[in-house]
């Protein structure tokens, strides 16, 4: 049987606007596997809900913007999303509910400070919306997630295309071939290389990014290039 910690759990039900029906499924979705003996694959823990509070969030993002921007196009509809259910929003909602201290973990990894990782963070604020799925049904996650996300939608940069993806529009609007990046260069150690990205763009002059990783140094790339063909204070 799973070890048990004495835990209350009525301060993060309040937080939540919640109150469950059966409680085993908010201890579940603020279990870690490293609580339960074994470390089973398959168990009692918060993985399930995580892969099953990733869809219930994104259709309720997705209702919510629809009735909030009755007039917006598709592309708009799918930055708001995009914005609204990355990783680093799961994260923001997770430290508003304080979740961290209610994490179930093992005696060494909750030492390590595994509690406080982003990652685990954001994973468990989308078992815990599966977790309301499943204990109230899709008014109830709804309900939640238009509390503790619709307030970030207005938020500045909430709807902002990333450099990449503004460029290719830019591109395809002109009739332009996409845009493509290639490295020019690497350096520094294996564990802290920089990238050099070149953005090509057919008939106009290649602009240069650098970065920890390729993803960013082609988004520095392509930020580059956007500038370039800006006038100057043009967003």
């Amino acid at each position: 049987m799973a070890r048990r910690l004495p835990s209350n759990l009525a301060d993060l039900e309040t937080t939540l606007g919640h109150t469950f029906a059966d409680k085993t499924l908010i201890e579940r979705a603020l279990t870690h596997i490293s609580f339960l003996p074994g470390t089973p694959a398959v168990g009692p823990h918060y993985q399930r809900l995580e892969f099953l509070g990733d869809r219930v969030l994104g259709l309720c993002v997705a209702d919510l913007l629809c009735r909030t921007y009755p007039d917006a196009t598709e592309g708009e509809l799918s930055r708001r999303l995009a914005h609204l259910v990355r990783r680093e929003t799961c994260l923001e909602v997770a430290l508003e509910w304080n979740v961290e201290p209610h994490l179930r973990l093992g005696k060494a990894e909750r030492q390590a400070g595994l509690g406080q990782k982003e990652a685990l963070l954001a994973d468990v604020c989308e078992a815990i919306i599966a977790s309301v799925y499943l204990d109230a049904g899709f008014a109830a996650s709804v309900e939640l997630v238009e509390h503790f996300f619709g307030s970030k939608m207005a938020e500045p940069g909430r709807a902002k295309r990333d450099a990449k993806s503004e460029l290719q529009e830019w591109a395809l609007g002109r009739a332009l071939p996409v845009p493509i990046y290639r490295e020019t260069g690497r350096s520094g150690p294996d564990h802290a290389p920089v990238f050099e990205i070149a953005a090509i763009v057919e008939g106009f002059a290649d602009t240069q990014g650098s970065g920890p990783s390729k993803r960013v140094a082609e988004q520095a790339a392509a930020s580059a290039f956007l500038k370039l063909i800006r006038p100057e204070g043009q967003k």
